[in-house]
């Protein structure tokens, strides 16, 4: 010690200066912009926490210098400088040990609200530099290279001609699935005040003076009432408030931005045309929904519950249609002189006359010669009374609305207003066709145990219990089906029509559902149609998937569906839970294995299937960038249609904003259509086929090393004391259970969600990367496998989503964490599979650090590990604290709790740290 404590004194000036020659250059190196605002952020907290409490604002400033010395130099080579980061951390944590428990609670808020801040300032700069590459396009260029979609567009044209590359639009369909999954480790609360923020933060950088002093202030206010805010919440959130968060979505940004996608695209495909002339664009973007009626494992998903889910988003999207509509009709000031009514027009309007004399009353008297006016302002009162169920003068359905647009938009065209009839009134009906009444497609999914346990419960005690009482979990299933006939009824069959199996491991699994549809009703023909989709998502059900599916189209009510539907036909891949079974690298090549035959099986058989991607926002789950997603997928297994899983902070990230949710639409839809060309798929086919002997030793080198540390014994408890699983399963985030209930005890019964969020809480993220390095090492060919990352885009695409990962783990940290389990076997395997992990995807990808060859993304990253760091070491004094205390009963239930608000506290900082969250 006394050593160290020497060479710590004979460097301390040499460090000082090196932390602030690091400072410097990170000022160099970060865009201007960014750092500016990250630089206006701190000050403004640290005033902040100044103004409540001097001396936190001591604490914070020593525990920050000390967390940034700790990491600046804890991976140099030198055993002196990891011997001063070694004390720097071990100071850091001391000071949080020193600290009361009130103290470490409130640091920890505000190294919190310190992300919160980051995360804005980097989507403030994002946004920013999107804008600003749009300036500088030159519009008479081909494609805009902004415009994903432009540039996907014209590379079709070019190998497969204009005639081909319009077909294949037309196909173009995107279909992201928001999912009430609990991996939003944030209250409503926070993101309302961090909304304003972000807003204020774009504001200020086009002001100046006096009016940016006000917007400074501001913004200074909204930072203290945000560190003055809990960042836990006081309770889960009901699944009818979990919609909440898709409303939300849905009126910061996919109302306005969908139609304005399609715009741009026409802008660039028709030039000067663009806007008086029939759209190009095709209304490709349908959303779906899992809130309110994913009830696998989730006991407070009701069917009361998803008629209340689906008559929310109905009367919002009926209610903002209605809103928009009349802000159009009050514009459409035309006059008859000028734009006269065409027969179409005018039967329209005797018809409205027919139907209330008193609405077009009032609507003649504001539009006496201005028809289009009038028609559309009786339009927006139906829908009015559509909201409030007014059975005279309600639309029936949205195709009867949209029949009425058409009308208008005929007329005006056929008047010579083609501006206007293809620019409000196109955006308009770009919107109906797109959400319809319904806004999203709810999707049912229940597990297919359930259904199994519920007909065993009928035919025990008859459906009716003629024989004995049924089971409350076998009436909630046969309830459920007559939810969705409900909804069908009510809202239209696109609100809700399609069910998923959890689990499906046979096609009983789709007779089973298809049964109990027929059983909830006394009328067979009172049945709701339904697509029953299966969900393969364990390594055995992959493999078996097409043999599976072989079965299920033999199924009559299956291929009444397959005749209706034109041989359309729809199957799940689950991500998670075979990352959870066999590891990350088996998950990932079996799953591209299955995609692959079932391409193969479809087209055998004529079908044309859609594959929907169960991914997750970490890389444990799935995640990634999913327009590189969609372009290392098999020949024959997008077809033009890209359907996928969107959850948790990956909602807000994807779609808050509404110039990145452009983006992103684009990007998605860009790289869907663009998958489908000659030279794609050509790439996609050979390298898989190359690169097939280098799988097949990775996956079984992987999977046996996955399996090996998922094996020893008692694991289970182990990893539920090494990272904060249990302390997870008490953020009031989501209304979902950790655990699935159907009496499992052990990991197969945990869901994936906790199961990476935790490890990634703990700086390990052994979800998303274990196994590969052992992989890797088996192989030994590095030629090989460097090949393979530029020529094979899912190797490519995987390397890059572990080196994120990996990028986001800190060894230091991660031991401490594994420390708190006692088994120095175990930890050894996590700890060595990590560093040789690392070793080799540095090698694959020549660099000499994590995120080395991204730039901007590696400098937020490094910047920010300091930060987690602090909190993390909170985090691990907290849970040493309770688990050492608590057995022995030396905590009252008040100090436990207040540990437990700490660890609570920390849990959402971290979150917001590493932004993947599970």
């Amino acid at each position: 010690m006394a050593e160290t404590t020497q060479a710590q004194s004979q460097l301390a000036p040499e460090l000082k200066e090196n932390t602030e020659n690091n400072a410097q250059s990170q000022r160099k190196t970060l865009p201007e912009r960014l750092q500016a605002n990250l630089d206006l952020c701190l000050d403004m907290l640290r005033n902040v926490l100044g103004e409540y409490d001097a001396e936190l604002l001591s604490q914070f400033d020593e525990l920050r210098e000390d967390v940034i010395i700790a990491s600046d130099i804890h991976q140099e080579s030198a055993a002196d400088a990891r011997s001063i980061a070694a004390e720097s951390l071990e100071k850091a944590y001391q000071l949080l040990e020193d600290s009361s428990l009130k103290d470490a609670t409130m640091l920890s808020r505000a190294f919190t609200v310190y992300f919160h801040l980051a995360n804005l300032c980097e989507e403030n700069y994002r946004v920013s530099v999107l804008k600003d590459r749009e300036s500088h396009v030159d519009t008479h260029a081909a494609t805009d290279p902004v415009n994903e979609l432009t540039v996907a567009y014209k590379q079709l044209i070019d190998e497969v001609g204009l005639a081909g590359a319009n077909e294949l639009l037309e196909k173009l369909e995107f279909h992201p699935v928001f999912t009430a999954h609990p991996t939003e480790a944030r209250r409503k609360a926070v993101e309302g005040k961090i909304r304003r923020i972000a807003a204020f933060l774009e504001l200020r950088y086009h002001t100046g003076g006096s009016d940016r002093a006000e917007i400074d202030r501001r913004l200074h206010s909204e930072i203290d009432s945000l560190f003055r805010t809990s960042p836990i919440g006081l309770k889960k959130p009901t699944p009818v408030e979990e919609a909440d968060t898709v409303i939300d979505v849905f009126d910061s940004a996919l109302f306005d931005v969908i139609p304005n996608v399609y715009r741009r695209f026409d802008d660039w495909i028709l030039g000067s045309k663009a806007g008086t002339v029939p759209p190009v664009c095709p209304a490709f973007f349908h959303p779906g929904s899992w809130v309110g009626t994913d009830r696998d494992g989730n006991p407070n998903v009701t069917a009361k519950v998803s008629r209340a889910v689906a008559r929310k988003y109905y009367d919002h999207m009926v209610s903002k249609l209605a809103e928009a509509t009349r802000t159009t009709a009050t514009r459409l000031t035309v006059e008859t002189n000028t734009t006269p009514a065409n027969d179409e027009m005018k039967a329209l309007w005797s018809r409205q006359i027919e139907m209330s004399e008193q609405l077009t009353s009032n609507a003649a008297l504001i539009s006496t010669s201005e028809p289009h006016r009038a028609a559309m302002l009786v339009m927006a009162d139906r829908l009015n009374a559509t909201v409030e169920r007014d059975a005279d003068l309600m639309y029936h359905s949205a195709e009867e609305f949209l029949a009425e647009l058409r009308i208008v938009q005929r007329s005006l065209a056929q008047a010579g207003a083609t501006r206007i009839a293809y620019g409000d009134i196109q955006a308009l009906i770009w919107r109906v066709e797109t959400f319809g009444f319904h806004m999203v497609e709810m999707e049912f999914r229940q597990h297919s145990v359930v259904h199994a346990r519920a007909l065993e419960d009928i035919r025990e005690h008859g459906l009716h219990g003629e024989r004995g009482e049924l089971q409350p979990m076998t009436v909630e299933v046969l309830d459920t089906f007559r939810a969705i006939g409900w909804i069908q009824r009510r809202h239209g069959r696109k609100a809700a029509g399609r069910y998923l199996i959890s689990f499906s491991k046979s096609a009983q699994n789709v007779r089973d559902v298809y049964e109990l549809n027929r059983l909830a009703f006394a009328d067979p023909s009172a049945a709701p149609v339904l697509d029953v989709i299966p969900l393969f998502e364990q390594l055995e059900d992959l493999e078996n998937s097409v043999s599976v599916l072989e079965d299920i189209i033999k199924i009559p009510e299956v291929q009444q569906r397959l005749k209706e539907t034109g041989r359309r036909m729809e199957v799940m891949l689950g991500y998670s839970d075979s990352s959870k079974d066999a590891g990350p690298t088996s998950a990932t090549l079996a799953l591209h294995r299955a995609q692959e035959k079932i391409a193969v099986w479809a087209k055998e058989n004529n079908i044309d299937v859609t594959l929907f991607h169960g991914r997750g926002g970490a890389v444990g789950r799935g995640g990634g960038p999913a327009n590189r997603a969609v372009l290392a997928q098999p020949v024959g297994s997008v077809n033009c249609r890209f359907k996928l899983t969107e959850q948790g902070e990956v909602i807000f990230a994807r779609y808050g904003n509404p110039v990145l949710a452009t983006r992103h639409v684009e990007s998605v839809a860009a790289a869907t259509l663009l998958q489908s060309a000659p030279s794609v798929e050509k790439t996609n086919t050979e390298m898989t086929r190359k690169f097939a002997p280098m799988a097949q030793v990775l996956d079984a080198a992987s999977h046996k090393r996955f399996l090996d540390l998922l094996e020893s014994d008692d694991f289970a408890p182990w990893f539920s004391i090494v990272t904060p699983l249990t302390e997870v399963g008490l953020l009031p985030i989501g209304s979902r259970p950790a655990k699935r209930g159907l009496g499992a005890k052990s990991l197969d019964d945990l869901r994936t969600i906790p199961w990476v969020f935790s490890w990634s809480q703990a700086r390990i993220n052994l979800a998303a990367w274990y196994g590969l390095g052992s992989a890797c090492q088996q192989f030994g060919d590095l030629a090989t496998l460097q090949e393979a990352y530029k020529t094979w885009p899912l190797f490519n695409t995987f390397i890059d989503n572990i080196e994120m990962s990996i990028a986001k783990t800190d060894q230091r940290i991660a031991r401490m964490y594994l420390s708190m389990g006692d088994r120095e076997d175990l930890s050894a395997k996590v700890l060595d599979e990590m560093a040789l992990t690392r070793k080799w995807v540095l090698a694959i990808k020549g660099a000499e650090w994590p995120l080395q060859l991204s730039h901007t993304l590696g400098m937020m990253v490094k910047l920010r590990s300091p930060y987690v760091d602090a909190l993390s070491l909170a985090q691990v004094l907290a849970l040493k604290t309770l688990r050492r205390r608590v057995d022995k009963e030396e905590l009252s239930e008040s100090q436990i709790g207040d540990y437990i608000y700490l660890i609570l506290c920390t849990v959402s900082g971290v979150s917001a740290g590493l932004q993947n969250t599970g």
